[in-house]
């Protein structure tokens, strides 16, 4: 968390954190999958549970509970100010980001998704046509004909629900072949149901939601053409870094 001037530490803001029930990427507080766990059991068990754990983080840290005041030196501001700016920026990127992927329609998210695949090294021979798709919206493979594994099978949701966990296991049901992986991508997240699911599949089954989909894109975007690129193109901007 940034901290400016002088600011007291608190229990009812860090308890979830020490619980790992909360972890913050690029500005914005994301569930870890042990707080949608107990997210799922109700908002009174999630605090409880956090609450709980935090308790047990005191006993095993009393060093660090002291309820102090943090007055930064010159240089330390300098540090911090600089932290700040660059997770303000991050924020703004990644809103824009994902501004831009939320107005692609459908097939566009799509092609979006194929080429986040080539940009990671794979073919994409099938990318499915306006249509019904059979439940296969992209086939990728590690090499021009398949003979290598993973040979991968992506479903694509881009909508602002969440899928379902039917639809997850709709698409375990087509992997039927040893090598044979599946990809579910959903920009409008997944339920815990879906997360517990396919984190309990005897098949592969990795789950992508929007946030995912953007670290993944910013990660391989130097290794995409040219005209990939295009679909969602990106600018790099340096910070000097707020680590000492």
């Amino acid at each position: 968390m940034g901290t400016e001037g002088t600011v007291p530490i608190s229990s009812e803001t860090i308890a979830p954190v020490k619980a790992g029930f909360l972890i913050k990427k690029k500005g914005t507080w994301f569930l870890t999958p042990e707080g949608e766990l107990a997210l799922s059991k109700g908002e009174n068990e999630f605090h409880a549970s956090a609450a709980r754990a935090y308790a047990d983080w005191r006993k095993d840290h009393p060093r660090e509970i002291k309820e102090e005041v943090f007055a930064p030196s010159e240089e330390e501001q300098s540090l911090i100010d600089v932290g700040k700016a660059l997770e303000q920026t991050e924020q703004l990127a990644y809103e824009q980001i994902e501004g831009f992927i939320n107005r692609l329609n459908p097939y566009e998210f799509q092609d979006l998704a194929a080429a986040l695949l080539r940009g990671m090294g794979y073919y994409t021979p099938f990318v499915a046509p306006t249509g019904k798709d059979g439940g296969v919206d992209i086939v990728a493979y590690r090499d021009p004909l398949g003979t290598q594994s993973p040979r991968i099978k992506v479903q694509i949701k881009h909508r602002e629900s969440t899928a379902r966990v039917d639809e997850v296991r709709q698409l375990m049901g087509l992997l039927q072949k040893d090598g044979d992986v599946g990809i579910f991508v959903s920009t409008g997240g997944f339920t815990p149901d879906c997360r517990t699911t396919a984190r309990g599949s005897h098949v592969h089954v990795e789950l992508i939601d929007l946030n995912r989909f953007v670290s993944l894109w910013q990660e391989f975007y130097p290794k995409l053409t040219d005209e990939d690129k295009a679909r969602l193109p990106l600018v790099s901007i340096y910070f000097l870094s707020p680590q000492e």
